[in-house]
């Protein structure tokens, strides 16, 4: 029963009374005396209407003593009523006496046997009135005081938010407050028991709520606690660096600028949920744990859900930006989107009230829209690479910086692979040129471990239009030798980068092992045009007795003659990977050195003017060669190029 609206009530029947009307009391500890009294030997006064009237009576010196407004007392106004001792009987005293008080008027409203009953309510009123006012100091005292031992970090270090559903178990895990007793309120449970003094500040909260909102002031209790812990939540976003910034602000803002935002709200958001936000409810749940659950519903959603919808409205905001045109930022959308859907369940449960629906909505709205921004960065990823026009080619016949920019890219993106296989679901691959079967087929992938078919496929399909790109790309190169040194080193650094990453469970061992095939095809092709003069120079089978000086003379000039063109030329190109490197010139020495090494055991007594080198030194020739040396004096040629960054530094 709401206690404040009874007074006019009962003044009205005051009014309609015929007795003389009876002054208002005072506000002091002697207060009580100026009632007349009816003698105890009445037959109206009753037993329980004298206890009812003693009540009243005993409250007075208890309340009048915590008076904030009274000019007499000084020492109250300065400090607590729950910090007067260890063992809280004074605030215990306190809070019973405001029930016996409460009881006391409940009865005189329902007994009007009593010629004293409106000067008796009455008096409890202003009683009743000035009790409210010191809990509410009092509510507001424990609320500022205990501020930082009542942060979000340290309330969600000592809980575990397992259901909010159960008044019963939130109940059980706080304790039930004693009644009449002057033992030490304490809640229950193990959970909160490592920090005992904000424990038994969320239990005078507890006990100062449920009194006040008992008595018919719970609109001031709440309103106390709205402000001060949003006060809290806001500060603590503030300081996590999420600030509340409107769509047109963000559309508006500066993409460097934009980007410092970003990257401070994806770790801030998630300390968000799985701390501040999760903790708010806790604290709110327990603080009125005793009253109807439309009032902790309503708190919460003013302490919380604004701040909430504005933090995943700015991942919305951030996603249907201007900062979405690079495809780059797909990985800053990954991170918001994982920020958000990893903590999934931490937003059900905590924003699970219904007054906190647009929160869940919200987060709902900025998940579609961050996946819509992370799908159309894929196309414009896929789609940049089909519209690369340069021409260049680059020097040695090395790594293509397209090829380390996209590899680079689709390694960094298999770290989201679970995300992407939600996000890319019913997502299909949009083919924009007939290509032949043969090709398509290339594209095929078995994944491993559980990895999405679809997001697979995708990444094959991304991977051949890159291939199919290079392949272009080794047109350029008038060599044709250089044209598959080119190809090689790049598919070798494709296959590497799906070796060495997780894209190697997307694509599996299938894929792995065909285009290994295919880098070695390219290999043997360089091998077969690029060496294949030096090779025929010197005839096979040899026959040293059918062979004049003359002929054995042209042999070894034609050798050398090819010899060095090759060498000179090969030793420009460069074969970034070493172990390819390796095997590749050992496969050209196998080819050229034994067969040479024949001629010049037969012939150099015979045409030693000619002969330029000693097997050793074709070896040696050939183990200078695929560095990029540059014998012009220009130096070496270093090719390279990479997407930079990292998941970790991102």
């Amino acid at each position: 029963m709401n206690i404040k609206a009874l007074k006019n009530v009962f003044t009205s029947s005051h009014h309609s009374r015929s007795s003389t009307p009876m002054s208002s009391p005072k506000h002091s500890g002697s207060s009580h005396h100026s009632r007349p009294s009816t003698p105890i030997g009445s037959p109206l006064r009753t037993f329980s209407s004298a206890l009812m009237e003693d009540n009243i009576s005993s409250a007075e010196s208890i309340i009048n003593k915590w008076d904030v407004d009274s000019p007499s007392v000084s020492y109250t106004k300065v400090t607590s009523l729950f910090y007067q001792d260890d063992d809280r009987s004074e605030a215990l005293r306190f809070i019973n006496t405001v029930k016996d008080l409460q009881r006391s008027m409940h009865f005189f409203i329902s007994d009007r046997s009593s010629p004293d009953s409106h000067s008796l309510i009455v008096t409890a009123q202003k009683l009743m009135e000035s009790a409210m006012k010191r809990l509410q100091k009092e509510f507001h005292q424990i609320l500022s005081v205990n501020r930082d031992r009542l942060d979000p970090e340290s309330v969600s270090a000592r809980s575990s938010l397992t259901s909010f559903s159960s008044l019963d178990d939130l109940q059980s895990d706080f304790g039930d407050e004693i009644e009449g007793s002057d033992d030490e309120i304490r809640p229950g449970g193990d959970s909160m028991t490592e920090s005992p003094v904000p424990i038994q500040a969320e239990s005078d909260l507890r006990s100062i709520a449920k009194c006040m909102i008992s008595a018919g002031y719970g609109k001031e209790c709440t309103k106390i606690y709205r402000i001060l812990r949003r006060s809290i939540v806001d500060e603590s976003l503030y300081r996590l660096g999420i600030e509340r910034l409107t769509a047109s602000q963000v559309h508006k803002m500066d993409c460097d600028l934009l980007e410092i935002r970003v990257r401070s709200w994806i770790p801030a958001s998630k300390t968000a949920l799985r701390t501040l936000f999760r903790a708010e409810r806790i604290l709110c749940d327990r603080v009125f744990a005793d009253a109807p659950e439309s009032v902790r519903e309503s708190c919460f959603a003013a302490v919380s859900g604004e701040p909430a919808t504005a933090m995943f409205s700015f991942a919305e905001s951030v996603a249907t930006s201007k900062f979405k045109k690079s495809p780059e930022k797909m990985f800053r959308f990954l991170d918001m989107y994982e920020s958000i859907s990893d903590h999934w369940e931490d937003i059900q449960s905590t924003f699970s009230y219904e007054s906190s629906s647009a929160v869940r909505s919200q987060a709902t709205s900025a998940l579609l829209k961050l996946a819509e921004a992370i799908r159309s960065s894929l196309s414009e990823l896929e789609s940049a690479i089909q519209k690369d026009t340069s021409k260049s080619t680059v020097p040695g016949g090395g790594l293509h910086p397209l090829t380390s920019y996209v590899m680079n890219y689709l390694a960094f993106l298999a770290d989201y692979s679970r995300s992407l296989g939600d996000i890319l679901a019913d997502y299909p691959i949009q083919v924009r040129a007939p290509l032949p079967e043969s090709v398509l087929h290339s594209a095929t992938s078995s994944p491993t471990n559980g990895c999405d078919e679809n997001l697979s496929m995708r990444v094959a399909w991304i991977i051949l239009v890159l291939l199919c790109k290079l392949d272009g790309k080794a047109v350029i190169y008038k060599d044709v030798a250089l044209s598959y040194v080119f190809l090689a080193n790049n598919l070798n650094y494709v296959v590497g980068k799906v070796k060495g990453t997780n894209l190697k469970e997307m694509l599996g061992n299938e894929w792995v092992t065909n285009h290994e095939g295919k880098v070695r095809q390219y290999a043997a092709n360089y091998e077969r045009v690029g060496w294949s003069k030096v090779v025929s120079s010197m005839p096979t089978p040899l026959d040293g007795g059918d062979r004049t000086v003359e002929e054995v003379g042209k042999v070894f000039r034609r050798f050398n003659e090819a010899f060095e063109e090759a060498y000179m030329m090969h030793a420009t190109w460069v074969i970034p990977d070493g172990r390819m490197r390796d095997e590749i010139k050992v496969s050209i020495s196998r080819k050229v050195v034994p067969m040479y090494r024949k001629w010049y055991e037969a012939y150099r007594g015979r045409v030693a003017g000619v002969v330029r080198f000693a097997p050793e030194d074709l070896g040696n020739r050939l183990s200078d060669l695929f560095y990029g040396t540059d014998f012009s004096g220009s130096g070496s040629v270093s090719v390279s190029g990479h997407l930079k960054g990292s998941r970790s530094s991102r």
